[in-house]
């Protein structure tokens, strides 16, 4: 079984946290400016955008982050209860997959995407000057976020721990918190970032991407 992605991104991240939670055997594909000729071509023919994270099994090829949990949940399972049992906690659970992957980090990688010009080395976008009017939008879409998720945490129970929510939350509470801090009266979010980044499989994605953080482009933050 093989992974295709890339270390430092945020959904490559959500695919490696239930692997390396289940102790699964995968060899890890990298893709960009150091990965190969054929690493790259096989994630351009296989995704209808040319993205990743892609999973590869035998003959089975699975896209997008999201479904990659839920094979890995019914042909891969291990100790780590990726996917509710309970149906009703199963639907919340996907429910709250979906709000940190189009609230939380859909709006960092806006601010992220702000920072990256047109012009192109190779085929690596490089750092411009902002549009400003993007940043303040994801800022703002990002604060919205922690509104309703503070709220929402206030009345509700996360699944236990490594779930589908787990592997979203994770990659998408670090970054966002990099593109605009958590606020102070957001405490329960506060909290629920801590106590991901303190889970083995996140500790080993964090490590495995720090030394790409130069390479973020609003800046990277002494902190994590």
């Amino acid at each position: 079984m093989e992974l295709y992605g890339h270390l430092f991104s945020s959904y490559t991240w959500k695919a490696l946290i239930p692997l390396y939670a289940n102790g699964t055997e995968f060899e890890f594909r990298e893709i960009g400016p150091a990965g190969s000729d054929e690493v790259n071509a096989f994630v351009h023919a296989e995704h209808p955008a040319g993205k990743f994270p892609i999973l590869a099994d035998g003959d089975t090829v699975v896209i997008e982050a999201t479904a990659i949990i839920e094979y890995l949940a019914v042909h891969h399972p291990g100790p780590a209860p990726l996917i509710p049992a309970d149906p009703a906690i199963a639907a919340e659970a996907r429910m709250i997959d979906r709000v940190f992957d189009n609230y939380f980090q859909s709006n960092f990688q806006r601010i992220v995407g702000a920072y990256l010009s047109n012009t192109e080395v190779g085929n690596t976008p490089v750092v411009g000057e902002p549009d400003m009017a993007e940043v303040h939008a994801g800022k703002a879409g990002l604060r919205r976020a922690y509104a309703w998720l503070e709220g929402w945490l206030g009345n509700h129970t996360l699944p236990p721990h490594v779930s589908l929510v787990t592997c979203s939350a994770a990659p998408a509470l670090f970054y966002a918190d990099w593109c605009e801090r958590i606020p102070e009266d957001c405490p329960r979010i506060t909290a629920l970032r801590a106590e991901l980044l303190a889970l083995p499989p996140v500790v080993r994605c964090v490590e495995d991407a720090r030394p790409y953080r130069p390479y973020f482009p609003p800046g990277m933050p002494v902190r994590d």
